[in-house]
């Protein structure tokens, strides 16, 4: 996959800080029945974010460069990309799309599928930081029914892709759980890592639907060394009519080891 070298850190950015964001863009298709994709690209302008995990994402090649979003919103960013397919959609690649301020230095989409129900992915990707850290992060969408997440939490929780994940780089996992109300999934993830608590925004913590969310799906989990400072989700008429989710933004703390300075 074409990876797009970045143009380098922002003024804002900071060599102990870092900003992701997580946000189910639905195709690019907003309220108003349009595929819009230079929306969704202004709004992650406006977030000015660090590594963003996007799910819902339609790459078709060989047509207008906003058909292919993936590389338009990498391109529009200067940011690196990579893709985790998960099936075709029209012609075209269809899943999960990580982008990166600071350089991609491995990535690998797994496949968490329950046999009879929708493909279904994790997609990793560990990222060198402007000073140097790595960090695993994991961007994945997980089903609509109870007991294919019940399955996906325990394929990536219980077996070879956090378990077996070297736990001396932070991880970040987050994305799209699809747990309308908490169930296995969120008791798991709950139990091995760290989470992000979404704060009110207009009275309101939840991100879906953007409009009038009552459903808190979109989630952030972590481990190692980092310090969360503060949890954002933006609710303009911008954000509202973009896609049906909200974006979810976490600001972090890089900390140095014990000892360092």
């Amino acid at each position: 996959m074409r990876i797009r070298a970045p143009e380098g850190p922002s003024p804002k950015s900071s060599f102990s800080r870092l900003r992701l964001v997580t946000y189910n863009i639905h195709k690019g298709r907003g309220l108003d029945r349009r595929v819009r994709i230079e929306r969704i690209a202004r709004i992650l302008r406006e977030i000015n974010a660090d590594i963003i995990a996007l799910q819902e994402v339609l790459s078709l090649g060989d047509r207008k460069c906003e058909d292919d979003q993936a590389r338009f919103l990498a391109e529009e960013l200067g940011f690196q990309y990579q893709i985790g397919e998960n099936r075709k959609l029209g012609g075209g690649a269809y899943g999960n799309v990580t982008l990166s301020r600071f350089p991609i230095l491995f990535s690998h989409n797994y496949d968490i599928t329950q046999h009879g129900r929708e493909e279904r992915g994790c997609l990793r990707t560990d990222i060198k930081t402007a000073s140097g850290r790595i960090l695993q992060i994991y961007n994945l969408h997980l089903g609509t029914a109870y007991t294919e997440r019940r399955y996906q939490a325990h394929r990536l929780v219980d077996h070879e892709i956090l378990r077996g994940a070297d736990k001396k780089e932070e991880r970040i996992i987050l994305g799209d759980f699809n747990e309308w109300i908490a169930g296995l999934a969120t008791r798991l993830f709950h139990s091995h890592f760290q989470c992000v608590h979404v704060l009110p925004v207009f009275g309101r913590s939840r991100s879906y639907p953007g409009i009038l969310p009552f459903m808190h799906l979109d989630h952030i989990y972590y481990d190692g060394r980092l310090e969360l400072e503060k949890v954002t989700m933006p609710r303009s008429l911008r954000t509202l009519i973009a896609s049906d989710h909200l974006p979810v933004i976490a600001d972090f703390q890089l900390l140095e080891e014990r000892g360092k300075k």
